[in-house]
């Protein structure tokens, strides 16, 4: 159900405002009443609660983010189910614009982002994905819309959003058979031959090398908005776009670098997010300065998320339901 302003959500959370909406659910703005902060709760609409389904995936979203603590993932404080049997995650409240929006500022005004100023922009998240995968988590939907850049005001930085998608190898894959979930423009060549299931976390690798192509190039290697099949005949076939020809600045070897990042055979592939950053730092510092150093230990203690929703029960009514072709997807 729709909350209005200054409706208490269990009794500590108030809300504000709406901060978004989607087909599946609303993000309201909220005030922890018990804290005193602002916090952003992402609600599931009612009949996609009642998907056994999408409440295993909401799940896992607050305990991969609950997990990476200590990197640039959004933060998450509680999984909960409200008395009316809505769905909510309770996360940081961020103030800033996602990276589209940072990117598209800078090219109303005639620009392209800086290279190196990409690099120091979104070296959080390459750290972000390298911990992720560690963990055995795949992202699946990386997208300039899912990341997000603080405004100087909230102390700067960026963020990684929306693990809906994240797949825990170590679990049951929630994607059947010849599904698609993620962005068009950002899918990996195996994801759109209809294996999802056998997808690892080269598709993280392949979607972030995408989010850079676009950023440096100001468009995405391959156009998501044409008729899917010519998008799917381009991503799966065709040969992989010059990166110099349209930033003539980069070293020519950075073309190199896009054949592997984008590679159709994730063999053929960088094997990590780490591998195929500091190749692309390497690159792009002049005079062949070092790459980037590895991704940092985490010593942070892990967040305490209060989850409030029975997995076991979930996923058993997810087995015990028939789920037609294509349910799960975006």
């Amino acid at each position: 159900m729709a909350y209005a302003t200054g409706h208490v959500l269990d009794d500590r959370y108030r809300v504000l405002g709406v901060l978004g909406e989607g087909g599946h659910g609303v993000v309201y703005i909220a005030e922890d009443e018990l804290l005193g902060a602002k916090v952003a709760i992402k609600c599931l609409h009612a009949n996609v609660s009642a998907e056994p389904g999408f409440k295993v995936r909401m799940h896992r979203e607050a305990r991969a983010m609950g997990r990476l603590s200590g990197t640039s993932a959004a933060q998450i404080f509680a999984f909960q189910k409200a008395e009316d049997g809505t769905l909510y995650i309770v996360m940081e409240h961020l103030v800033g614009r996602d990276l589209e929006a940072y990117l598209l500022d800078i090219e109303r005004h005639g620009g392209r982002i800086d290279a190196q100023r990409l690099l120091t922009l979104l070296t959080p998240i390459a750290h972000t994905l390298d911990k992720a995968h560690e963990l055995d988590l795949v992202h699946r939907d990386l997208k300039p819309g899912n990341i997000f850049v603080l405004d100087d005001s909230s102390r700067g930085g960026i963020r990684l959003l929306d693990f809906g998608l994240a797949k825990d190898l170590k679990a049951d894959s929630l994607t059947m058979e010849g599904m698609v979930a993620g962005s068009p423009a950002y899918i990996a060549p195996e994801i759109w031959r209809g294996k999802a299931h056998q997808a690892d976390r080269r598709i993280d690798v392949y979607s972030f090398a995408t989010v850079i192509f676009r950023a440096l190039a100001g468009k995405t290697p391959f156009d998501g908005k044409q008729p899917l099949d010519r998008l799917l005949f381009e991503v799966i076939r065709a040969p992989r776009p010059s990166l110099h020809a349209l930033r003539p600045e980069l070293p020519a070897l950075v073309d190199d670098w896009v054949q592997k990042a984008l590679a159709i055979d994730p063999a053929d592939r960088f094997p990590t997010v780490g591998k195929m950053w500091s190749t692309l730092a390497s690159i792009v510092e002049t005079r062949g300065a070092p790459a980037l150093a590895p991704t940092p230990a985490v010593t942070e203690a892990p967040w305490e998320v209060d989850i409030d929703v029975d997995l076991d029960e979930e996923v058993r009514s997810l087995r015990s339901t028939e789920l037609a072709h294509g349910k799960l997807g975006r």
